[in-house]
């Protein structure tokens, strides 16, 4: 049948029991879409699978690559795809599992060729956001891409600087490199939503940090505090404990900002889901419905 089955949805969801009884049911491996569970050095603040998880089923991408590296959606959907083909071909279907929106879309559309970034470059668009602010970028980038600046989410300052980088770097507009068309695929795609009403998703979000605090994510964080400047450390969960290290504010109060930017995220996850119409939702608790779903 020459299927991808994607099963996706906000974090907190539980989205990894469940893809471990539709890779039973499929016969297949797990290939993780997830940013920031590709780090071995990330474990408890990334929710990442258990050991006993991960020796149920085979996973891809969990664990596999150092927080040092730099790493990205582009390059994601370069080591993804072979891997996805090669499962196809071996047993007609593969599941792709994850919340991960840009990574998400880098195997279902594909990532326009856009080149990566030099550090100095990266470095200097560092100093010029330290210097100047969110304000300087903008009117750095209404300058070099008109277009685009037009177009980008103004609070969203991430996807700001990297836009620049790629005018600095390049010379050229940002938006010269977007094509916004889908690559052709060897495959169906066939999208699982996972959902659950928004008080209870929330409900499960807060539970899960705390569960998080238990299992030993302070510590975790503090071993990984000399290396906050790495763009993989810039995650909720961590950043908030480094702040807290920092002395500028209390435990309790970092637990609580864990917990809210969280939901926060989830929030944009699914804005983001949302306006996807080939989406087939499910609530959590209809794992048998889902099953069936995937059988027919």
């Amino acid at each position: 049948m020459n299927t991808l089955f994607v099963l996706l949805g906000a974090t907190g969801v539980g989205k990894t029991d469940i893809s471990i009884l539709l890779a039973k049911k499929l016969g297949c491996s797990i290939i993780s879409c997830d940013s920031r569970q590709i780090y071995r050095e990330l474990k408890i603040g990334v929710a990442a699978p258990s050991d006993e998880q991960l020796q149920q089923v085979k996973h891809y991408f969990i664990g596999s690559r150092s927080i040092e590296e730099h790493y990205s959606a582009g390059q994601y959907e370069l080591d993804a795809l072979p891997i996805i083909e090669r499962e196809i071909t071996q047993n007609g279907s593969a599941l792709l599992v994850g919340g991960s929106m840009l990574y998400i879309d880098a195997i279902c559309k594909g990532i326009d060729d856009i080149p990566d970034i030099l550090p100095e470059t990266r470095q200097s668009v560092k100093e010029l956001y330290e210097k100047e602010g969110i304000e300087g970028v903008r009117m750095l980038l209404k300058t070099l891409d008109y277009q685009h600046y037009k177009e980008v989410d103004l609070k969203n300052t991430k996807r700001m600087l990297h836009a620049l980088e790629i005018c600095m770097q390049t010379g050229k507009p940002f938006s010269e490199f977007r094509k916004n068309t889908a690559k052709p695929r060897s495959f169906e795609i066939v999208k699982i939503g996972l959902n659950c009403e928004r008080e209870k998703l929330y409900e499960r979000i807060n539970l899960r940090v705390l569960k998080m605090i238990e299992q030993g994510l302070e510590q975790e964080a503090f071993n990984l505090k000399d290396k906050r400047h790495l763009n993989a450390l810039d995650t909720v969960g961590y950043k908030e404990l480094f702040a807290y290290f920092d002395g500028e504010y209390s435990l309790e109060c970092a637990i609580e900002l864990i917990q809210r930017n969280t939901r926060h995220y989830a929030k944009k996850q699914l804005s983001w889901f949302n306006r996807d119409k080939s989406i087939n939702w499910f609530d959590i608790t209809e794992q048998d419905k889902i099953l069936e779903f995937v059988k027919e």
